[in-house]
């Protein structure tokens, strides 16, 4: 299996922010979630792949080519879905097909024509009388008619309602169905992710702090619930953060089966990304 996109040692100084040391492989027929807090270092991620702001260290190669010295054909290969969609308020579906397909030079406009059919936006309304779920069904479209091979979206689905996510959700699963296919995606909805993810890697002031596989991830952490007293008995380099609260306390497990073997007494449930993140993120927190 090749893989789609590979980032290796990435950084970039800001000054006020520096992205350290960032490495993620995406193989090809998988997705990839990137996690993190707001300002952690997704979109400067994100950014760097495009070649938007210019990189300080690392290497970034997407389908083998590095996306610097081959960016043309880099970026040829790559569908981008942003939080927010920059089509003309004024333009009809049909009419923002046109525009694109002078741009991009693998444009399939049936294709174009059979998601704008799939998603219902057929109609006569224009980009400004659309709903949010709407719009981004139009950039989805957009997307996959450029016929890309890797799809970046950078928070491409937050403030959609459920119905309108899940929906999205399955698109991208049948656009990965080829191998030679793959997709990032940015999102604070770990649920998403949870579902449809392959692999994730989690951002924390501009490093790596959590990454790997989904399910071996959510299969090796735990949540323990427990009492003050209880905790302070639990040695502490089992738990990758605590909480401890007015009724009670909580901890992320490293290793839900190990700790099991050595607090048989104690109850341990399966972790979520959720999970893994805050408590990661936060440490101890008293």
């Amino acid at each position: 299996m090749n893989n789609a996109l590979e980032v290796s040692h990435l950084s970039k100084d800001y000054g006020a922010f520096k992205l350290e040391d960032v490495s993620f492989t995406i193989p090809g027929g998988t997705i990839m979630g990137l996690i993190g807090e707001n300002g952690a270092g997704k979109s400067t991620t994100i950014k760097c792949i495009l070649n938007l702001v210019r990189r300080d260290g690392g290497e970034i190669t997407v389908f083998g080519r590095d996306n610097r010295k081959e960016e043309r054909a880099v970026k040829g290969d790559i569908g981008v879905v942003l939080d927010e969609v920059l089509f003309h308020d004024v333009l009809r579906p049909q009419q923002v097909g046109r525009v694109l397909a002078g741009l991009y030079p693998r444009w399939d406009g049936k294709l174009f024509d059979h998601y704008l059919e799939k998603f219902g936006l057929t109609g006569k309304k224009t980009v400004k009388e659309f709903s949010r779920g709407m719009k981004m069904k139009l950039a989805i479209a957009a997307a996959f008619a450029a016929r890309p091979r890797l799809l970046i979206l950078d928070e491409a689905t937050s403030g959609l309602d459920p119905v309108v996510r899940d929906e999205i959700l399955d698109e991208f699963l049948e656009f990965i169905q080829d191998e030679d296919h793959a997709i990032l995606i940015s999102s604070h909805i770990t649920s998403d992710l949870e579902k449809a993810a392959d692999y994730i890697t989690y951002l924390h002031n501009g490093r790596v702090a959590v990454s790997g596989a989904k399910d071996e991830l959510l299969d090796t952490y735990g949540k323990l619930v427990c009492g003050r007293s209880e905790l302070e008995q639990v040695d502490r380099a089992l738990l990758a953060g605590s909480r401890v609260g007015q009724f009670g306390c909580e901890a992320l497990v490293k290793d839900r089966r190990a700790f099991a073997r050595r607090y048989p007494a104690l109850t341990v449930d399966p972790a979520t990304l959720e999970d893994i993140m805050v408590f990661t993120g936060k440490g101890d927190a008293q």
